[in-house]
């Protein structure tokens, strides 16, 4: 297959900054859109990916999954986009499309394995893995390049295609609207659109935090409340309270404190953190009260096309701050102190310069 060079920011090892390297994307096929990329955000996805956090990195690695950019090519039977169009691309850019996943529009749980945005095998150049938008552009099938409504700051939309579907997939799944009682644990890139989206649905919604400093920040996003999680009085006078819970925060954490303010029948879902919970899920309260403890995984093609339309009609879009590629291992640095609010935001035009 004919391929073309292209520039990206990517690492060779876990241990190594990322740095200007060359990449190869395939040339248009019938089904393709070429993107030219003009905003990235930055996931804390793409983190553990250049340092193999989680022990299957293949190198060298160019991350990026939440890609925003205009068409400059489409292959001749694409009847999605034109070019000139707005367009965006999130986690995803290949599954079986057969399986029953996939046929329910369930992309992200795809029983023959997904193909990811970055470090996923290419089906297209078997030598090489897929690789991300930390690049000038990128080719990908039509059906995973998703329409950005035209009243939306592209770049403030770029984190909606991983921190937005990650939280409104959830909402969506447990049927959140207007009267439901919402709780979100962690105020960060996920955190902020969890409220954002729920308030969007017109849930009453409350930030669980550790610290009141997070108050204001959670109020001016529209939280309805604050409640310190550290503080058993607040903890006890919202026992039973939550429809669902959508708990953020990405390392183990002690959950059944919030299991307990869950009302009947309600749900904790995990979004952020992969692993084993400690302490171990005390499950008295949750028999007691028909409560679960759930995770839920992105979401599939058309449920993201339908948070991005949500957002352009009620005009959500995530709080950023716009950063050059060249800044991208700072990014990082500042990213685990937790020194974003809440998400960042890479201005491609600095690696096309």
């Amino acid at each position: 297959m004919e391929t073309t060079n292209v520039k990206a920011y990517g690492t060779p090892a876990p241990d190594a900054d990322l740095n200007p390297m060359n990449i190869q994307r395939r040339e248009v096929q019938p089904k393709d859109i070429e993107i030219d990329i003009l905003y990235c955000g930055v996931c804390h996805s793409d983190l553990h990916t250049a340092r193999n956090d989680w022990g299957f990195t293949t190198y060298p690695a160019v991350p990026g999954h939440e890609i925003v950019g205009k068409v400059t090519r489409i292959g001749s039977e694409v009847t999605k986009l034109k070019v000139g169009d707005f367009a965006a691309v999130g986690c995803l850019v290949g599954s079986c499309g057969t399986c029953s996943s996939c046929q329910k529009d369930l992309e992200q749980y795809c029983q023959n394995g997904w193909v990811g945005t970055y470090n996923s095998a290419d089906k297209y150049i078997p030598s090489q893995m897929t690789y991300g938008g930390y690049s000038e552009k990128v080719v990908v099938e039509e059906h995973f390049v998703l329409k950005v409504p035209a009243n939306l700051d592209l770049a403030a939309t770029a984190p909606l295609l991983c921190a937005g579907i990650t939280t409104w997939s959830p909402l969506r799944h447990w049927n959140v609207g207007k009267g439901s009682k919402v709780a979100v644990v962690g105020l960060g890139g996920l955190g902020h659109m969890a409220i954002k989206l729920a308030k969007g649905l017109g849930a009453e919604v409350t930030l669980f935090s550790r610290t009141p400093d997070k108050e204001k920040d959670a109020k001016d996003l529209g939280a309805d409340a604050v409640v310190i999680s550290s503080d058993e009085n607040q903890m006890g006078g919202v026992a039973g309270k939550f429809d669902l819970i959508i708990d953020t925060v990405p390392y183990v954490h002690d959950v059944n404190p919030y299991v307990a303010t869950l009302a009947i029948s309600g749900t904790l879902v995990l979004v952020g953190y992969l692993g084993g919970l400690e302490p171990i899920l005390n499950t008295v309260p949750m028999i007691m009260g028909r409560k679960a403890v759930a995770a839920s995984l992105i979401g599939g093609i058309a449920e993201t096309q339908e948070m991005l339309d949500f957002c352009g009609q009620h005009n959500i879009v995530s709080e950023i701050e716009i950063i050059k590629m060249q800044d991208i291992n700072e990014a990082y640095e500042r990213m685990l102190k937790s020194d974003v609010r809440y998400r960042f935001v890479i201005d491609m035009a600095s690696l096309k310069g």
